[in-house]
């Protein structure tokens, strides 16, 4: 993708041109004249020797503007994931929306639906068996924190359980210093080699900041590593509504526009050319309840808008959504879901992380990941659109049936009967009450 355009501006727009220049501008001052923390001392030292100007003793680092555009410059406009047979089947940067289950979370809902209790490993295991048969799932994620697998093989163990149980590519990160180095030994294992799995990368590493505009020293690592090992990144900034981010969805946006673009400068310096995906994870703080939604209508707005940043830097977008708040599968996790997904769906953005997902991201559900495949396969309809051709119109059709033509016995209805609508699984229950579902 060509790099600032806003010729790959989405169907659904939260900023206009204008505004989004205007961010652009105020977010190179930001990073010229206040800084970002850089908590890792060879970071500063990369970035030192590269023209930031670096404060060591304050970990503040100063990004001249130019530095930060030809660090836009470099990261390519798209790039592709492949399965374990080295099959390319997600074009990220291409135009396409991709759904891959939510992360991170530490609490699995049984199935009856009320008892969360801490995840551990075999769950994981269920939820690759599971993303493996959904159709409109198209990535995974190492999507459970495991309590039952030590600290210092975690990383290693949420990567192991998807190369084994799972063929489609996925999203992942490390949790330690040391950890995308032990990642990436287990993908080059699986690709068949390091240059295999360069050239052919199978999984996405999530590096996230800590608002407001930090890098910690595990974040600045993993950033250091991938970039050299060529692996695929993508940041992830999090602004906090009011607490650790402005309390304005402008403001939370130039919030995570300056964060993301002193991480893509890192990155691009170490290895310029590494892929990367424009990645956000916005929260507001629910100030009555003292909770942190990734899923209010004003955390969808910013997600949309902070995509619409990645694709005027032509570049391929990421947010989470797809997900609830709710704590069971009820009508707010499915209304919740439904138009978080929507909403990004139409926003363009190429990999939405969420479904299976509840309670603030921090509980998974098997039973939700399959509902919301569902709803992952309507937001896939959506986007197709409606198909314009003769054959479509059927204006001769139209006019052959006439006032009383019987359309179910034509070979047009044969054709097409299944090609446009979408057709749900058992989980969507269409039958009336004369025909209740099985």
């Amino acid at each position: 993708m060509e790099k600032f355009t806003f010729k790959y501006q989405p169907k659904l727009r939260m900023l206009s041109d204008d505004q989004i220049v205007a961010i652009h501008d105020r977010a190179l001052d930001i990073l010229e004249n206040t800084g970002v923390y850089f908590q890792g001392e060879e970071a500063l030292q990369v970035l030192a020797e590269n023209g930031a100007r670096v404060d060591f003793s304050s970990k503040i680092v100063k990004f001249p503007p130019k530095m930060v555009t030809d660090a836009i410059e470099k990261v390519p406009g798209s790039f592709r994931l492949y399965n374990r047979s080295g099959e390319a089947v997600a074009a990220l940067g291409e135009g396409q929306v991709y759904f891959d289950p939510g992360s991170s979370g530490i609490r699995f809902l049984e199935s009856d639906g009320r008892t969360a209790r801490e995840a551990v490993g075999s769950d994981l295991v269920k939820i690759a068996k599971v993303c493996e048969e959904m159709g409109h799932i198209d990535l995974l994620a190492t999507a459970l924190t495991p309590y039952d697998i030590p600290k210092d093989v975690g990383d290693s163990f949420r990567v192991y359980a998807l190369l084994k149980h799972s063929t489609k590519p996925f999203i992942t990160g490390a949790y330690s210093a040391k950890g995308v180095r032990a990642i990436r030994e287990l993908l080059a294992a699986d690709a068949g080699g390091y240059d295999e799995l360069k050239a052919k990368p199978r999984a996405v590493l999530d590096i996230t900041s800590l608002p407001p505009l930090k890098w910690t020293e595990v974040s600045c690592q993993n950033i250091l590593d991938a970039a050299a090992f060529g692996l695929p990144i993508e940041t992830i900034s999090v602004p906090l509504m009011g607490t650790a981010s402005p309390a304005t969805l402008a403001g939370c946006v130039l919030l995570h526009t300056a964060e993301t673009l002193s991480g893509i400068v890192l990155t691009q310096l170490v290895n310029p050319g590494n892929p990367m995906i424009y990645g956000s994870a916005p929260m507001y703080f629910d100030m009555k309840h003292m909770t942190t939604s990734l899923n209010s209508i004003e955390t969808n707005l910013i997600g949309a808008a902070c995509a619409q940043m990645g694709k005027y830097y032509g570049m391929p977008v990421h947010t989470y959504a797809a997900l609830s708040d709710s704590k069971m599968n009820d009508s707010q996790a499915g209304l919740e879901t439904a138009i978080s997904g929507i909403i990004a769906s139409l926003a363009g953005i190429d990999v939405i992380s969420g479904p299976g997902m509840l309670d603030f991201c921090n509980t998974f559900s098997l039973e939700k990941l399959v509902i919301d495949n569902e709803i992952c396969g309507m937001a896939h309809r959506l986007l197709r659109g409606i198909e314009f051709s003769e054959e479509t119109l059927a204006a001769g059709l139209i006019s052959e049936m006439g006032s009383f033509g019987d359309y179910l016995s034509t070979r047009h209805t044969l054709k097409w009967f299944r090609k446009e609508p979408y057709l749900p699984s058992n989980v969507i229950d269409r039958n009336n009450y004369e025909r209740p579902a099985n």
